[in-house]
């Protein structure tokens, strides 16, 4: 039955732009690394000629964070917005089916979205590197922590953009936090959920992010589900 009920959010998605947006975020990181080695070609492969993989890499990180925390903010907010642009939450949850499995179901669509955002930005930085002459020699493991572990700290912020976006009608709040998040997240004390997917903390162990941001993330969706099991929607 979950299999089917995730199928279902897919088609509800089918001609909507949310797909475009999972794209839209890694293409446009490229692209603007692209346009940034393009003008700046010279100067920084001379500052990055140690590692030219690293360094691209590591510009590339300085917007995928961004264009991540915001991704999660927009995802949140259309997949929820399906339900209350139509007003069929009560016809939704008439359906023989649990709460939990109904907002389970719309964290797994986020979930995916974002993860294919993820794969795109990786695949996208291989083939601008090897565009830009750098060769083959690049870290998979490097590449993969800079792609995958802002996503896996920001997991707490998924949540609760999907919780706020789920139980309230009026999308400006939800719009609003995460977009300031989006912005400042990285200036925030170290301890806001915000400030996780920059990796950045005392130890200078970003691996300690991941964990806090998957052990977090698990706890608010769970209070979120249990919130919105017991609460009566009236779209």
């Amino acid at each position: 039955m979950y299999k089917a009920l995730l199928k279902a959010e897919f088609l509800k998605i089918k001609r909507k732009w949310i797909w475009g947006l999972a794209f839209l975020g890694p293409f446009g990181v490229i692209a603007l690394e692209a346009l940034n080695f393009g003008l700046r070609y010279d100067y920084l492969t001379d500052l990055y000629k140690d590692d030219l993989w690293k360094g691209l890499i590591g510009e590339a990180n300085m917007l995928s964070v961004f264009a991540l925390m915001l991704g999660a903010t927009l995802v949140a907010s259309l997949i929820s917005s399906l339900e209350h642009q139509s007003t069929s939450w009560k016809h939704l949850l008439s359906l023989p089916l649990s709460k939990t499995k109904i907002f389970m179901g719309k964290f797994s669509l986020a979930f995916i979205l974002l993860t294919t955002s993820c794969i795109l930005l990786a695949i996208g930085i291989v083939i601008l590197g090897i565009s830009l002459g750098f060769g083959t020699d690049i870290s998979i493991a490097l590449l993969f922590k800079t792609c995958f572990y802002p996503f896996l700290a920001a997991l707490p912020v998924v949540a609760l953009q999907l919780w706020l976006s789920v139980v309230l009608n009026n999308q400006a709040l939800p719009l609003a936090i995460g977009i300031v998040g989006s912005i400042f997240g990285g200036a925030l004390p170290r301890w806001t959920i915000w400030s996780w997917p920059s990796l950045s903390n005392q130890w200078d162990k970003p691996i300690i992010n991941v964990f806090l941001g998957i052990v977090v993330g698990l706890i608010l969706l769970g209070f979120s589900t249990v919130h919105f099991t017991k609460k009566d929607v009236n779209s």
